[in-house]
Parts: structure tokens; sequence; C-alpha cells
């Protein structure tokens, strides 16, 4: 068996591929001086460990031998996880796309030895199919091209790099590129119109859940009134949590769906859609109170739990598409095979007339209910989907609805039981800040709206998690990946940002004085790394690193937020609850440094747009005098998280915080409790109402 440089690394992607025939390096001086010393171009590999095509690409060419001596003796191969590495990623992603019109992962990269790109794409056939020419016939064409026209080549790849770098700028723009109210309107109108109004969603085929997108219209709805707005986020999250996406027995959200309806997804789970979609959930909840949604984000938390958490609190990365079809025949993987049941498995499992029952309600068919099916992958299998309600099978049987409620429920649970003891998809067990990050804010967020301690207990122990391992108080550097006992790569902004925001809302559901203190830090040393300060706004990576050719601000809110608009919303926040004109400044310095692109191109950019609302929104404080976990300041808590309360902060004084507290904000130190019971100051820039102890008062006056 072949073994390369590979094997020493942490990463599950590049341990995927230690055994390959190909002379891989990781990204590091290694390769770049061995490219400089030979005169060799490099050869990218980007990829992640759950990345089916990335899969598929590394049987067919990586694992064949006479492809990989084509890579040795031209090319100077190098692997890189993309979650581990998004800096690279984002570099030569941003070519790609800028050459071919598209981007995608396997990405397939050839540089300079000086890590200028000059040609790309995605994946590449072993021969020519799909309208891609074979990934061999590519190697001898670049290594030939690399021979006969290397001045040129070098030359186009200085071009893209100053390309790329020009594309990158955020800076303030003129006067008529200024964002104002009418700025929102935009935004909603953009998304208006790309509204699915029968499956629900954003445009056609395939579907992304995009939570950023559903982030800005809640918060619009709420500023403007608008039912529209809020009526386009209720449905999507509705149908999405009916088709197959959502995992109808073991709870979680596949990464998107291949069709309009939501009813085919692409069968990995990310840990960034379980944060995200979670608290879409909680706050469509708190927006409509259907049931509903509360019970879809407990099925998210509750699989985050059972699956993808490290025994010492922090959370994996991902559970992939592909898993096992034959327990006998381990080798051969099929996308979705754990999650899909054929009607007589299901037969088997619950008995009659439970089974009947099932498939009335779940959508399945005795040949398979996946129609549209060109790889042939769901041959005779079904995907669970909400195909009736509850109600809509008892009428069909003829039976009581509780009597059918009870019988789905506890099938339901045999058939999860059963699918338990499948081959499970491949674990990508790496813990990494950002996305520990988010989760931390959904199970902070869920414990706030439910009173749930195992959330409360869950995002506690992952906040100490990361701040223990992962974070050096000395120096105040954060790092980006942990992965069995070894804490690596200085972290980038978006795990400064989506940690320090997790630690904002840990604060605003436990009080904890020391998170806020972490907070308040970790931004700072954000300012410090990444901030632009003569044009605003935040680079994606500190400066210094030699082997990046550009430096860039990364602004797409897309499957996750971007990283500068955590930031703002950070600086926000936290201007609000110390009242430090440097946070404030910093943050509307980068609003006028992406004024431009929140007029020209909102749709790209829904939580910098969520993070302007915020900015021009009266800011309110919710400050209440009490002890934390009492029962007195339990009530008020409760009506205060039962409602959708977007642009305010909330500080909770006692006796241990008032001293700390009263340093950034004099006018706490004189907030007394009412009759020695738990009291409410509801105030709008610091000036407040009279305060009260009374909840009904409470509630009106949060109105």
């Amino acid at each position: 068996m072949h073994t390369n440089r590979l094997i020493d690394e942490k990463s599950p992607y590049l341990l995927q591929h230690a055994h390959n025939p190909v002379d891989w390096y990781p990204w590091g001086p290694d390769a770049f001086e061995k490219a400089r010393q030979e005169g060799k171009p490099i050869f990218l590999s980007i990829g992640y460990s759950t990345c089916h095509w990335c899969h598929v690409m590394e049987r067919e060419s990586f694992e064949n031998e006479a492809t990989a001596a084509l890579m040795n003796r031209h090319f100077v191969s190098i692997k890189v996880d993309r979650e581990e590495r998004p800096d690279v990623d984002r570099i030569y992603m941003a070519f790609v796309q800028a050459a071919t019109g598209s981007g995608g992962w396997p990405m397939s990269v050839w540089l300079t030895p000086e890590l200028k790109p000059f040609y790309g794409g995605t994946y590449f056939p072993p021969e020519q199919r799909y309208g891609h020419p074979g990934f061999p016939m590519v190697l001898e064409r670049v290594a030939d091209a690399w021979r006969q026209d290397r001045d040129r080549i070098e030359e186009s790849s200085r071009q893209a790099v100053e390309q790329l770098t020009r594309q990158s700028a955020i800076a303030p723009g003129g006067g008529a590129l200024r964002a104002g109210e009418d700025t929102l309107e935009s935004g909603f109108q953009v998304f208006r119109r790309s509204f699915d109004s029968r499956y629900a969603g954003f445009g056609q085929a395939p579907k992304f859940p995009r939570p950023v997108t559903l982030n800005f219209l809640l918060r619009y709805a709420a500023r403007t009134g608008r039912q529209e707005a809020r009526d386009m986020v209720t449905a999507t999250l509705r149908e999405m949590a009916k088709g197959g996406m959502y995992d109808q027995l073991g709870g979680g959200f596949h990464r998107y769906s291949v069709d309009a309806r939501w009813f085919v997804p692409h069968f990995e789970k990310m840990l960034y859609d379980q944060a995200q979609l979670a608290v879409s959930y909680l706050e469509a909840f708190q927006v409509t109170g259907e049931a509903s949604f509360a019970e879809t984000a407990h099925g998210i938390l509750d699989y985050v739990l059972r699956d993808m958490r490290d025994p010492d609190g922090g959370f994996y990365s991902a559970e992939d598409a592909d898993s096992v079809i034959d327990p006998e025949h381990p080798e051969e993987k099929g996308e979705g095979a754990f999650y899909v049941w054929a009607r007589s498995g299901i037969e088997r499992v619950a008995g009659q007339p439970a089974a009947e029952w099932l498939c009335y309600r779940f959508g399945v068919e005795a040949d398979g209910n996946v129609r549209n099916d060109p790889h042939e992958e769901f041959t005779g299998r079904n995907i669970l989907y909400q195909a009736h309600s509850a109600e809509e099978t008892a009428r069909q049987f003829g039976e009581p609805v509780e009597v059918v409620r009870s019988s789905l429920h506890q099938n339901a649970q045999k058939l999860w039981e059963a699918r338990e003891r499948r081959p499970r998809p491949h674990l990508d067990d790496k813990v990494l800040t950002a996305w520990n990050g988010l989760m931390i804010s959904a199970f902070a967020k869920a414990a706030a709206v439910s009173g749930k301690s195992s959330y409360r207990d869950a995002a506690r122990r992952a906040a100490d998690f990361i701040a223990g391992r992962m974070y050096d108080p000395a120096t105040g550097i954060l790092l980006r990946r942990y992965r069995r006992g070894e804490a690596a790569i200085p972290g980038f902004l978006d795990d400064y940002a989506f940690f320090t925001q997790a630690l904002l809302d840990l604060y605003e559901t436990t009080f904890e004085w020391r998170d806020l203190e972490l907070a308040i830090r970790l931004t700072e040393k954000t300012m410090d790394l990444f901030e632009d300060r003569e044009h605003g706004a935040f680079y994606s990576t500190a400066a210094g690193d030699a082997a990046l050719v550009v430096r860039m601000k990364d602004d797409y809110d897309g499957a996750e937020p971007s990283g500068n608009s955590i930031a703002v919303l950070n600086l926000l926040r936290l201007a609000q609850i110390t009242d430090r004109q440097d946070f404030r400044a910093s943050a509307e310095h980068a609003l006028q440094a992406f004024g431009p692109r929140l007029v020209a191109g909102p749709e790209g950019i829904p939580q910098m747009l969520a993070a302007y609302e915020f900015s021009i929104s009266k800011p309110r404080q919710i400050i209440l005098v009490g002890e934390p976990g009492a029962p007195d300041t339990r009530r008020l808590l409760a009506a205060l998280h039962a409602r959708f309360v977007p642009h305010g902060i909330v500080l909770l004084v006692s006796a241990e915080s008032r001293p700390a507290l009263s340093r950034y904000l004099p006018v706490v130190a004189d907030m007394t409790a009412i009759g020695g019971q738990a009291t409410a100051y509801v105030c709008e820039n610091y000036a407040c109402q009279l305060p009260t102890a009374d909840v009904a008062a409470f509630e009106r006056l949060l109105q």
C-alpha cells in the first residue's frame, strides 16, 4: 500500500488521501520549495471529507496508478482541506469562478511555483464526459503548455492575481452608493422576486436553505410590519421541514435539495446548517407561537447532541452523504444509503397496520418514490417526507387520531432504531472554532426560549471547550481546528467573529460575566488582527502570511454568514453594552465600506443587511436587576424570550456583576430591585421607562 506525506496530518480529508499513489504534500513550505527548486507548476486539489464528488475523483483518478504517475512526473501536488484552510480555498475559488463562471468541490487549480493561479476547474472525470475533458488529458496539456510557454503563463497568472486583488477591494463609495432606509426595501424586493410561491424558498433547483436570507427577512418584517416578508420565511421553514431534506427519523437537515420541492436531498449533514437553521426555527416560533417550529428546532439540536458532539463538549463538523449500501460489501457506498427505505423493510420493522400508516404518512411506495433518478441511486427505495399529517392519516384509515399519532411516533422510533444498526456515514470529527461558535449560539438561544437545562449545559461546555483548548489568553490568539488532542492553525476572521457572537448569546442566556469579558477581548483582538483601519471592514486573514497571494475581505453571506457581517453585529451589540465609541466607530466604518455593495447587490449580503438594519434601529437596552437563576428573574426572562426582540441587548445587574457593568454603563449603578423582586428596565439610548417587577407590565413594555 502506498503512503504519502498526508499520513502525518490531522484533517480527516487529508488522511483519506494518505494512501493514494499521488505524491501529495500538505499546504506548506516543503511543497512550495520543491516547486521552486524543480521549476514545476503546482497542482492544488481542494475539498473536504464529506464531499461526494471529492470521493468520486479520488476513486477515479487519485487512486489510479497511471494518473498518479502523470501527476508525480509533471507537478508538485498539494491537498488542502477547505474547512481547515478557508483562506486558501477563498482565493483560488474566486479565481476558478472568475475563469470558468462556476465553482465547487473538488476544486482543481494549477499554480506557478509562486502560488499564482493560471488554470482551474472543479471535478474532472477520468475520460471525456459530462462536457468535461478527461483528467489525464488536462494534465498532459497543462504540462506541455508549461514547458513551451512558461513566460506567457506566468504573465497571465500575475494578471489574474491583480484582478483578484481589485475584485476583493471593499471601500466606501461615492455619495450615490451610500446605504439608506431604501436599501432595506431594495433587499426585500430582490428576495420577493426570487421567492418560489409554490414550494417556498428562493430561486429554483437546487435549493439551499441559506438561513442568512431568513434572518434579514424576519428583521425587515419586525421593522416594517410587512406580513409578506414574515410569510416567506415561515412558508420556507414549513416546506423544508416537511421534505426529504429534513431527516424525518433522526432530526437534522441535509445539505440542500436537488429539486424545487425540498424532496430529494444531497444527504451530507453540516454542523453550520444545523446551527443556523435551529436559530431560524426558534425565531419563527417566537414570531408565530407555532409549536411545530420549536419541535423542528429541538429535532435539530437533539440530533447534534446525540451524533455530533465530542465527549469533551465540542461539536464535530459533518456527516457524509455516502454510506455503505450492503454490509457484506463495505467498499461499495451510495448517496443516502443510510437514510432510504424499501417498503418491505418498513413492513418488517413495524408490522401491520402500523406499516401502512407509516407508509401513507411518509409517502412510501412499493417501487420507490424517487421519480427523477438520473444516476439510479434510489431504485426501489424511498426518501421519507411528510406526505400527510397524522390527522390525514387517521382519516384515510378511519382510525382515531390519537391512536394513529401514538402509533406513528412509536413506530418511527422503531425505524430509527433499525436504521441505527446500519453502517453509519463517515463522520468528520474535527472541531472548528467558527462552526462551534454558530452551534453555541443555537444552543444558547434554545436554552433561553425553551428553558431546557440540557441545551444550556451544551452551550456552556462547548464554549469552555473552545476557550480552554483553542484560545491562548496570554497572546489573545484563537486557533481554528482541534482534533484528537491537537489544536492548530491560527484562527481567521470568522473564527473570532462567530465565537464572539456565541459568547454574547451565551451571556444573554446565563449572564456569566466571564463570557462578556472574553467577547470584549476577542473583539479587540479582531480589530488588531483583521481590521482595515484606512478603508474600513475586515480582512479574512491576519497580515503576514506570504503564502497567500491576495489578502481578501470576504463579503458573501452564503451557506455561512461572512465574518464581516457577524463582526459588525458584534461591534454594534458591544457598543450598546459597553458604550465604547471605538466599537461603534469600527462598525460604522465597515458599514460605510460595504455601502456600495449593499446598494448594488443586497442579495449577496443579507446578513450585512441585517447588521445595517440593526445599526439604524433605535438602540434598545433591556436591563434586569436580580439574581441569575432566581425564580422571579426567570419569570421575567421567560416573558422576554417568548418574543422576537431583534434590536436589543439584554443585561443582568446582579450583586456580582453590578461593579463591572457600572464601569461601562454608569446608569446601572443606581438601578434597584423594586420591593426585593427582580425588576426590568426597558430603555432606548439608555433613557429608561418606569421600571417594573410585574411580568404583564414588562410584556407591555416589550411591545
